[in-house]
């Protein structure tokens, strides 16, 4: 579908680069010629997936941050630039979500969802934004939102990343707007179910309802990694230079069936929730 020097002398800058989405995107622009610096919490994932762009003859570093910290933030980027040059390409990835019945939800819970998805966006964004006006040099900004964000309808139990993320993409459109002068372009994807190792055991309430999600689907499947990877390529690359302000849904017609991704959770027992709680927590104590 696409050359493979379309991405030649582009460095790009991936949050939650490391795992999931991140990773298979990473992997992506880097075969397309990119240079790849990627920002996460945890080291191993981040190295491994370096190596593996290096293993293949690619450019990548990468440096632990956390992304709700606005001076570690600036720190990663300043490590980039001294690494592969200022990164002309942001692709906001690193994300939180679980699933909770919302009158169970501390306000620590709903902090911590909305501090990396909406804040953590902020803060990047701004930090290279803010460097690229200083010196007059274009840059492109991909968000990854939700398909409830993206229509406008939320979801339930997901209550703190469906605020986040309609959050992001109001950001996405109004900086597009501002930003636009400075040959900054903003877009975003609304990406439906994509499974990704541990994040998805998060938001799927078990095997049953993995499969009852598949038999509601419009394509009786979910999206495979290397879908979302080359729409994200298509949007970073130089071809899409008047696409600004826009999301773009890739859910295989999802979410004109339903639009809140998890609302059919309403029939889930409590017997269930509990369990799941009870593994989250288990988790999050580790």
């Amino acid at each position: 579908m696409f050359a493979e020097d379309l991405l030649k002398g582009r460095v790009v800058l991936i949050t939650g680069g490391g795992t999931g989405l991140g990773r298979s995107m990473a992997l992506r622009f880097a075969g397309l010629g990119a240079s790849e610096f990627l920002i996460g919490r945890r080291e191993e994932p981040l190295r491994k997936t370096a190596e593996e762009i290096a293993a293949r003859g690619g450019r990548a570093a990468f440096a632990t941050a956390d992304v709700r910290d606005l001076s570690a933030v600036e720190k990663a980027v300043d490590a980039a630039k001294d690494a592969l040059g200022l990164p002309d390409t942001l692709v906001n990835n690193a994300a939180g979500n679980f699933l909770a019945r919302t009158e169970r939800l501390s306000a620590n819970a709903f902090a911590s969802v909305v501090d990396i998805v909406l804040k953590g966006t902020f803060h990047c964004t701004t930090a290279l934004a803010r460097r690229w006006i200083a010196a007059k040099a274009p840059g492109t900004v991909l968000n990854i939102v939700t398909t409830y964000a993206a229509s406008g309808s939320g979801s339930g139990f997901v209550v703190p990343s469906a605020c986040a993320k309609a959050g992001v993409l109001a950001m996405t459109r109004s900086l597009a707007v501002e930003w636009g002068r400075h040959r900054i372009r903003l877009n975003a994807i609304a990406p439906g179910p994509f499974p990704t190792e541990g994040a998805w055991s998060r938001v799927v309430a078990g095997k049953e309802w993995e499969d009852r999600m598949v038999a509601r689907h419009p394509m009786g499947r979910f999206g495979r990694h290397e879908e979302l990877a080359d729409l994200a390529a298509f949007l970073i690359a130089p071809g899409s230079g008047y696409v600004n302000g826009e999301c773009v849904t890739i859910d295989g017609g999802q979410w004109l069936r339903g639009a809140g991704q998890f609302n059919e959770l309403v029939d889930l027992p409590d017997a269930a929730w509990d369990a799941m709680e009870a593994v989250r927590k288990a988790r999050k104590a580790e």
